[in-house]
């Protein structure tokens, strides 16, 4: 008991001297041992690391999981270490609604049909989220939070107590410099400027000794950055896969109900009469696989024997001609496409068979075929 209050007073002690040390340096009535500039650089790098982190997770949080009591409840499961339960994707449930409509009014009608299909695209999508949320979440979020969680919260720890050690330091030398004073007056015996003297040594090299403990901390910073590349590059590579495959499928949907709107409304024209945005083009080779270009190749997606048709013995039909106006530029891949200008205005007509995303263009003798994508079909 008598130990353990001597301990209680001696903490109290210790606590009181740091307190008072640190409020004299506040207003500048104590020196304060200074880091070197190296020390002071990786403290700055080391707050701005865990600032930035805690940041880049929060949105990346956001990124995956938009809905803030959704988010809140997968937080409560991760503190509480349970099992976060399955969660429909909006994608999936837009499918379920969508398949429910098209059983309720009529599967065989063109609009239930339509429906059965855009939904069974929907639940793609919403399977490759799911899947996208999953990998992202173990391969980026997990190792943000294992450093904010682990790596800093012992950095944090050791700061502290290198401040303790700093302020410790700093009122051992207030103490001897107190002491030499009072000895030169002749007022205090040289055995307490002895005292004091060893004091100061011992607070010293606790001191040094924790600096150093700190000081590796901080350098293990670089390795954080390290790590944080690696999931980072993990995080793109999930995130274009996740892209890629949503292009797919909607490729897919949108050849699907190309054919069935040729078969539903036939002698219209598949495509958009409103501006549509400009596509996105491949810079290099070794990116074009994860890439989604709006203009589809001619020969990986035209019908059998389009590739090879000799535009020369392509009459226009006798209806079904349009104008349309170019939105953007486009050069011709080859001799079957049409070279075109913005804003120029070029007929337009569509032949049975032919892929949904192309027509053939015609500007004064010269014919070809031209993307869907970059006109404006006017009326």
């Amino acid at each position: 008991m008598d130990f353990n209050m001597k301990k209680l007073a001696s903490d109290a002690g210790i606590f009181f001297t740091r307190a008072v040390q640190f409020t004299e340096e506040k207003f500048g009535q104590a020196e304060k041992t200074e880091l070197d500039a190296h020390f002071e650089n990786l403290l700055a790098r080391a707050d701005s690391t865990k600032n930035w982190t805690e940041k880049i997770l929060r949105q990346t949080e956001v990124l995956l999981q938009p809905n803030p009591s959704a988010r809140v409840e997968e937080f409560l499961y991760e503190k509480l270490d349970r099992k976060v339960p399955s969660r429909v994707t909006n994608g999936e449930l837009l499918a379920q609604y969508m398949a429910d409509a098209a059983s309720e009014l009529g599967p065989t009608t063109p609009y239930g049909k339509t429906l059965i299909k855009v939904a069974e695209a929907e639940k793609q999508l919403g399977a490759a989220e799911r899947d996208f949320i999953h990998t992202a979440s173990i391969s980026f979020l997990t190792p943000l939070r294992n450093f904010l969680e682990g790596d800093w919260k012992t950095i944090s720890k050791e700061r502290r107590l290198l401040q303790n050690r700093r302020l410790d330091l700093d009122a051992c030398k207030a103490r001897l410099k107190k002491a030499k004073a009072a000895e030169a007056k002749a007022t205090l015996w040289n055995d307490e400027v002895d005292k004091a003297e060893q004091e100061l040594r011992v607070a010293q090299t606790e001191f040094d000794r924790q600096a150093e403990v700190t000081r590796l901390l901080l350098e293990g910073i670089s390795s954080t950055h390290v790590n944080h590349l690696r999931c980072l590059h993990e995080f793109v590579k999930s995130q274009t896969t996740y892209y890629a495959q949503c292009y797919r499928h909607m490729l897919d949907l949108q050849k699907q109900l190309g054919s069935s709107q040729g078969a539903i409304f036939p002698g219209t024209f598949v495509g958009t009469t409103e501006p549509a945005s400009p596509p996105l083009s491949s810079t290099s080779p070794t990116t074009a696989a994860a890439t989604m270009p709006v203009v589809p190749s001619v020969a990986s997606l035209a019908p059998p024997g389009e590739a090879s048709l000799c535009l020369e013995e392509v009459a226009p039909p006798a209806s079904g001609t349009r104008k349309a106006r170019v939105l953007y530029d486009y050069e011709a891949a080859d001799s079957s496409e049409l070279a075109l200008l913005a804003d120029e205005l070029i007929t337009v007509y569509s032949l049975p068979g032919m892929d949904p995303d192309w027509l053939i263009g015609e500007r004064g003798n010269k014919k070809g075929k031209v993307p869907v994508t970059y006109l404006e079909l006017l009326s």
